[in-house]
């Protein structure tokens, strides 16, 4: 059972925390941590979700879960990376892009969105299965081809461009 930290309407900790499912069920603000993982080719890595998972089953996304209590952002990504993917991350491969507050009524969080350089071969990743059911590796032109093509089998094809290419022009 995860504990998430409960944040206020500015990000801020008000020292309470509950079960994630509490927090979704009553729509709490708390964080989330998601990143684009890049190898030294510029490829970028996308895990595709189980198919058991209840948001987004089957579909493929960026590396990414929630900041658990007493946690900061930066330590609940590189937990998630190696829970999901069986890899170690430093704190030196790690760079923050934004925060992202969303919009949505019933999903109240802030998103840390990170870029994590990496010099892994597809083959080397030990994939978490409840989580992830594969991993590969695109080109900055085929992830924008995908978003042009509004592929559903893609997480952020539902995103708003605005914030799309945002995050795109970073990672460039």
């Amino acid at each position: 059972m995860e504990i998430l930290d409960i944040v206020n309407e500015n990000n801020e900790l008000i020292n309470k925390r509950e079960t994630r499912k509490y927090i979704h069920d009553n729509f709490l603000w708390h964080r989330h941590v998601s990143c684009w993982i890049i190898n030294e080719k510029g490829e970028i890595l996308l895990q595709k979700r189980a198919a058991q998972k209840k948001k987004n089953p089957n579909k493929w996304s960026k590396t990414g879960g929630h900041v658990v209590s007493g946690e900061e952002p930066n330590e609940s990504l590189k937990r998630e990376i190696e829970e999901e993917l069986g890899v170690i991350i430093n704190d030196q491969d790690i760079k923050l892009i934004s925060i992202y507050k969303s919009k949505e009524k019933k999903d109240r969080y802030f998103g840390y969105n990170f870029i994590v350089k990496v010099n892994y071969e597809i083959n080397k990743f030990k994939l978490q299965k409840e989580e992830v059911s594969d991993v590969k590796y695109i080109s900055i032109n085929e992830l924008l081809k995908i978003k042009k093509n509004n592929d559903n089998n893609y997480t952020f094809n539902k995103w708003k461009d605005k914030d799309f290419y945002q995050e795109l022009e970073i990672i460039k």
